[in-house]
């Protein structure tokens, strides 16, 4: 099992990077708000989770071992596999992700795309009550970004949304330039701001 990758970033697209360690290029698939933080050239550390299929094998990076943990455990939940758990990392942090479940919020669950009432109902089912984060949780490793709306914008395009209304909600949550420790609060605001809505 791969659990970390340090390395080299080559490059970074919407949905994956690839991060050159030792000479060998790994593409990495990662929630948008990891991806905004992390640069071409930037010398960055990924915990790592890695899923076997028989005729594939796929890398999944978080920006801690936290989140990584939160991922591998919404897998055991039936109806959720690797790309659901991405997705659903992508909208809620894992420090909120707790939240939601703990609450019962079924609603928040199915903003997910992807996320439909019955798996929502299990998410809540099978893991209510059993989802706890540190306080001490560590930061991202990766450095900052000088203003990272565009890749708030990219990520809410990844999702479904269409550009010009994914750069009015960024625009409209926020009217200034952004670092990347502002990732996350500004996609939720963004998402929460474009509710259901994809058209």
């Amino acid at each position: 099992m791969i659990s970390q990758l340090t390395g080299t970033v080559l490059t970074v697209s919407a949905s994956a990077l690839v991060i050159d360690v030792n000479g060998v290029g790994y593409r990495v698939l990662a929630t948008p708000a990891t991806l905004a933080a992390l640069r071409a050239g930037q010398h960055a550390s990924l915990a790592t989770h890695l899923v076997v299929r028989e005729d594939s094998m796929t890398l999944f990076g978080f920006e801690s071992s936290h989140e990584r943990d939160m991922f591998e455990t919404l897998q055991s939940v039936a109806g959720v596999g690797p790309r659901l758990a991405l997705a659903l990392l992508s909208v809620h942090d894992p420090v909120s992700l707790a939240q939601v479940i703990a609450a019962g919020d079924q609603k928040a669950l199915q903003r997910v795309p992807g996320v439909g009432a019955k798996v929502a109902a299990r998410l809540l089912l099978e893991l209510g009550g059993k989802l706890t984060l540190p306080e001490d949780a560590p930061a991202s490793a990766a450095g900052p970004r000088p203003d990272a709306r565009d890749q708030v914008v990219e990520a809410l395009v990844s999702l479904g949304w269409p550009a010009k209304s994914a750069q009015g909600a960024v625009d409209a949550v926020a009217p200034d330039a952004i670092g990347a420790e502002a990732v996350p609060a500004t996609l939720r605001a963004a998402l929460q701001s474009l509710g259901g809505s994809r058209g």
